[in-house]
């Protein structure tokens, strides 16, 4: 049992292929959600009162309590009162819908950067509210939530790997699979660990990219 055992590795390449490949269709289809959600969550949370107290409790609560437990509810709680879901697409919900209540904050920040005088400016030249924020707010402001949210694409990307509770045979999931085959746990974990790592250090290299970038085209005034 001593030694490491690159074998390992290369017997199990295809499954951790595959794993990789579930991984990150499942993350990009709940950054797609959450994108989604948290977008329309934080723009109706910024501009009306009404607004924050409606969704304020979808915000807290996903906040508030730990993703596994949010997935079992999704995909174990709901069937009882007939919503069934299957495991990916209840992973992806889990997901998407925990990104969007942090991604709605981002957004709301981001908004709020936007002076209060440019909303003025475009209100007294005949600007409806759609053109104001179309035309004038939301170009400043993803400059604002464009770096963070690239984050908030790595945090999912971690969070992605409890979605192996429900049975998804992603990253996580197929590293326990090959574990139980093969009871190498170094070999195997210290894979997965550096695909992780090497996705990870993929979205924060954009990340610093992107926040290069929108630095410089800010102190140009593009």
């Amino acid at each position: 049992m001593g030694g490491f055992r690159i074998d390992i590795l290369f017997n199990a390449a295809p499954l951790l292929i595959e794993g990789l490949v579930a991984t990150v269709i499942v993350s990009l289809a709940a950054f797609c959600l959450a994108v989604i959600t948290g977008t329309f969550v934080g723009i109706a949370r910024a501009e009306s009162a009404r607004a924050r107290r409606l969704l304020g409790p979808y915000v807290e609560v996903f906040r508030g309590t730990p993703l596994l437990i949010q997935l079992f509810f999704i995909y174990y709680g709901l069937p009882s009162i007939g919503l069934n879901l299957n495991n990916y697409v209840a992973g992806i919900v889990g997901l998407g819908l925990n990104g969007g209540a942090y991604i709605s904050e981002i957004v709301r920040g981001a908004l709020y950067a936007v002076g209060q005088g440019q909303k003025d400016a475009a209100s007294a030249l005949g600007f409806s509210w759609l053109q104001t924020m179309v035309h004038i707010i939301l170009p400043q402001s993803i400059r604002v939530a464009l770096p963070p949210l690239v984050n908030s694409f790595s945090a999912l990307l971690k969070d992605s790997s409890l979605v192996s509770v429900l049975a998804i045979t992603e990253l996580t999931r197929v590293s326990q699979l090959i574990y139980t085959r093969t009871f190498r746990a170094f070999e195997v974990y210290l894979a997965v660990g550096a695909l992780y790592f090497g996705m990870i250090y993929t979205v924060s290299l954009i990340s610093r990219y992107l926040e290069r970038h929108f630095q410089i085209a800010g102190r140009y005034g593009r």
